[in-house]
């Protein structure tokens, strides 16, 4: 595991490295790491967020371990299945023991360590999953994932109305294993997701957060807009903010009166082909009634 000690306190996690000004992602990073403390293993796949480590330091205060995009459920498994033996020896004691925690993008967790992170779920392993969710291949030039949504240009989708098909709901295919703790979060609502993850950090067993994660680069926007998009997202319906726990799903936010979703899109390059050269009424409709399908379903 390559580990960097430093002085500075967990806050500080992101200064100097190399991701994109405004990333979404680094944004729920860097308050993930401010409740989850220092005694912490960062099982981190290849993407965006592997970037940070120059060998042989990270920016994360406790150890760190990179794996394949495929693999980090198994590399969890690995590092979570060590300590054990080490804390039953009495080599280490259960208060110096350290949570585990897979770190992925979108690219990982919706599609190439889908079955890495089924396994490890039916395992019940002891784990936290975080995956920061920037609806596609981001490292690599921002290609389509089975998270682009519905209408979306991506590097490889230019087509006049966009993505043809819709996003995978991850949320739903993780609650379908029966997690012990699986949430939505996003930077922009820093209470949310400081409680969740508080909630998520005193539980054993299998605990999964998906972190919408505004990308300016992937998505066109101008950096300093990262939190505005995040709040928009949410008020305007198209990412509720949920927990999934003991086979109940409970919204940690209704919004009070949705905005029209297009107040979202048309703030990101990837949506622009819907409004210039000539506003596109029937994907913009197919897009709100989604969304107002979605939330008619909800119990306030």
């Amino acid at each position: 595991m390559v580990t960097k000690y430093h002085s500075a306190s967990p806050a500080s996690l992101g200064r100097g490295t190399v991701t994109c000004a405004g990333c979404g992602g680094m944004q729920a990073i860097r308050q993930t790491c401010r409740v989850l403390g220092e005694k912490t293993v960062f099982v981190n796949a290849a993407g965006c967020m592997s970037l940070l480590a120059v060998y042989p330091f990270t920016p994360f205060h406790g150890s760190w371990l990179y794996t394949a995009m495929a693999s980090a459920p198994a590399g969890a498994q690995g590092v979570r299945d060590a300590l054990d033996i080490l804390r039953d020896k009495g080599e280490i004691a259960p208060d110096n023991d350290l949570q585990v925690v897979v770190l992925t993008g979108d690219g990982s967790a919706y599609g190439m360590g889908l079955s890495a992170t089924s396994g490890a779920l039916d395992r019940q392993l002891d784990f936290l999953y975080l995956c920061y969710d920037n609806e596609g291949y981001g490292n690599t030039g921002q290609q389509t994932s089975a998270a682009t949504p519905h209408a979306a240009h991506t590097a490889t989708c230019r087509g006049l109305e966009g993505l043809a098909g819709v996003k995978k709901d991850l949320f739903a295919i993780w609650a379908a294993h029966d997690p012990v703790y699986l949430a939505t979060v996003i930077a922009s609502y820093p209470n949310d997701l400081a409680r969740k993850i508080e909630k998520a950090k005193q539980l054993r067993g299998p605990r999964l957060i998906i972190a919408l994660a505004p990308c300016p680069t992937g998505w066109g926007f101008d950096p300093r807009y990262t939190t505005t998009i995040g709040k928009l997202a949410v008020d305007t319906g198209i990412w509720p903010l949920k927990e999934y726990r003991d086979g109940q799903v409970v919204h940690t936010h209704i919004p009070a009166q949705r905005l029209p979703v297009e107040q979202y899109l048309k703030r990101q390059q990837r949506f622009a082909h819907l409004f210039e050269p000539q506003r596109n009424d029937v994907v913009l409709g197919e897009l709100q009634a989604e969304v107002d399908h979605y939330w008619d379903g909800v119990t306030p």
